[in-house]
């Protein structure tokens, strides 16, 4: 038996949102901050939720470990929610994968065991929302967080979303996607097409005919 289309689904899905989520996770660049008083004109502020680094528009220098420069930032109430739950998201994708790599049986005849492959989906499932929350919450306050930084126009403060939060959404949603579509699969219906399964084509009908032999054929003449 083929793999099914909702377990190829699924995992391909599961492992690039894992990929995006640990990349939005580690990265220092959930929102930048451009005109910071006190620096150049071409630095850039790059805040994280676990450091800070500063940027150049004119060069590919980068300064990270920059996190005890804001101890105000790191102080918000969302960024050890946000770091929990989106360690927890990696976490329980890779939980969700465990159970679903096996239940796939892709290397053997055999059918996929559904139920396994279903509580697989329900983790990944739940680690995309887990991404999602954190990187919606963060959205929601980014304009608002508090800081030490200081800026050249504090009544026009030039804070823009960094990438981690796009890869955090984009990467929550391909696990979400992946974790309901396996789910799908814990029923039959539809005739079993969801799994995959198609029912078997009925083998065409023969008609026999009677056997045909010269005698008969010339008793059929003379008698009538």
């Amino acid at each position: 038996m083929r793999t099914p289309g909702i377990l190829i689904f699924g995992l391909v899905f599961s492992p690039c949102g894992w990929i995006l989520d640990l990349t939005s996770t580690v990265a220092a660049n959930w929102r930048t901050l451009n005109n910071v008083a006190g620096q150049s004109s071409d630095t850039v502020v790059n805040q994280g939720i676990w450091d800070i680094c500063n940027t150049f528009t004119t060069s590919t220098q980068v300064n990270c470990n920059l996190r005890s420069t804001d101890t105000v930032y790191f102080s918000n109430q969302i960024i050890p929610i946000a770091q929990g739950m989106m360690v927890a998201s990696l976490i329980v994708t890779a939980f969700g994968l465990a159970f679903v790599t096996p239940a796939a049986r892709c290397w053997t005849n055999q059918k996929p065991r559904w139920v396994l492959a279903s509580m697989g989906g329900l983790l990944i499932f739940c680690s995309g929302v887990l991404t999602i929350i954190p990187i919606a919450w963060y959205t929601h306050l980014l304009p608002n967080l508090n800081t030490s930084t200081t800026f050249i126009n504090p009544q026009n403060r030039d804070i823009r979303v960094g990438y981690c939060i796009v890869l955090g959404y984009i990467g929550g949603i391909m696990e979400v996607l992946a974790g309901i579509v396996i789910f799908i699969g814990i029923c039959k219906c539809c005739g079993g097409r969801n799994r995959g399964e198609y029912p078997q084509s009925r083998p065409p009908r023969t008609t026999t005919r009677p056997d045909i032999s010269c005698d008969s054929v010339l008793f059929y003449f003379f008698c009538h």
